[in-house]
C-alpha cells in the first residue's frame, strides 16, 4: 500500500505542476476575456488553489504514507480522499460532455488516463482506509 501511495503522491505532484500549461492549452486568455473581471480572476484563482491542493495531497501521500495507513486520523483522511476521487470519477462521466473528447485523439487519451487515474486513487485510498 505504501508503494501505491508514493506512486499516487508523485502523480498528483506532476498533475499539480501540469496546471501551469492548462490555461495556455485551453486558450483562457481569449476565452475568459468576455467575462467580468471578478469572474475571470475567480477562475484563475480557483485554478491556482486547485493546483496547490493537488500538490499538497500529493506531498502528503509521498511523505506520510505510513501515517495515512496506520493511524485513525490517517485512515479517515484516506476514506475522505477515496470519496473525493470517486466523485471526481463520476464527474468525468456525468458532468463533462463526451463531445469534449470523442473523435479527438489527444483528448480521448487524456479522458482514458483520467478515468484510470481517478479509479486507481479511489480504490487505493479506500483500501488504505481499511
Amino acid at each position: 500500500m505504501l508503494l501505491h501511495l508514493k506512486i499516487i503522491g508523485g502523480l498528483l505532484i506532476f498533475l499539480s505542476l501540469f496546471h501551469v500549461i492548462i490555461p495556455g492549452y485551453l486558450d483562457w486568455k481569449r476565452d475568459l476575456k468576455p467575462l467580468s473581471l471578478m469572474n475571470r480572476q475567480m477562475m484563475q484563482t480557483h485554478m491556482i488553489f486547485i493546483a496547490i491542493t493537488v500538490f499538497a495531497i500529493g506531498l502528503l501521500c509521498f511523505t506520510s504514507g505510513k501515517e495515512l495507513t496506520t493511524t485513525p486520523l490517517g485512515r479517515k483522511i484516506c476514506l475522505g480522499l477515496s470519496v473525493f476521487w470517486m466523485l471526481r470519477l463520476l464527474f468525468q462521466f456525468f458532468v463533462y460532455s463526451p463531445k469534449l473528447w470523442r473523435g479527438k485523439r489527444f483528448e480521448t487519451v487524456i479522458h482514458i488516463a483520467a478515468v484510470g487515474f481517478w479509479t486507481y486513487m479511489t480504490v487505493v485510498f479506500y483500501l488504505a482506509a481499511g
